[in-house]
């Protein structure tokens, strides 16, 4: 399935060099399937091993960590999710912009496939949209990703970064249409 290409940016204050983020999003009936692939050093990022059970988790956007944000065309709700490299996951509802958060109960597990080798790291989801939205609902989507070096110095990455500071979950940073 050809889905549509994206490339992340690091937000302007970043002095991470060397690394690449990139990807491909598409949309198949009430599927979405999502890629995420690293390029770069990876033995400097701090990313968390494979855990043997991967499960429901908050603050993963703390340390290195794959996100997404849809949203409803015309509508101030949106979700957020949170994929970490070691399987562990969370979705969250917004009311509207940064209110009103809370765990959405309709995902109830969320299966992602994470493969690493030493320079790349790559992510791929495949989800049932009805778990949240009926089907055939129009989404804004956006791609992000935070990015933790070993140094702790932590790096925000997003298809556009449209305020003075990082912020993912800003509307106009949901480009993407699936």
């Amino acid at each position: 399935m050809s889905g549509q290409p994206f490339s992340l940016q690091p937000f302007p204050n970043s002095t991470l060099s060397g690394l690449t983020l990139s990807g491909s999003l598409a949309r198949s009936a009430d599927r979405l399937y999502l890629q995420y692939d690293l390029q770069g050093a990876l033995a400097e990022m701090e990313i968390t091993p494979p855990a043997a059970q991967p499960e429901r988790r908050h603050q993963l956007w703390e340390t290195t960590c794959f996100e997404f944000f849809l949203g409803l065309p015309r509508s101030p709700r949106y979700w957020e999710f949170n994929l970490s490299p070691a399987g562990h996951w969370n979705v969250y509802y917004f009311d509207s912009y940064r209110q009103g958060m809370q765990e959405e109960t309709g995902v109830t597990w969320l299966s992602f496939q994470v493969q690493s080798a030493p320079n790349s790291l790559a992510l791929a989801l495949n989800f049932d949209l009805t778990a949240i939205v009926p089907p055939g609902k129009k989404l804004e989507v956006a791609v992000t990703s935070v990015i933790q070096l070993r140094t702790g110095q932590i790096s925000y990455w997003a298809l556009t970064h449209s305020g003075p500071e990082a912020d993912f979950h800003r509307r106009d940073s949901f480009t993407l249409m699936v």
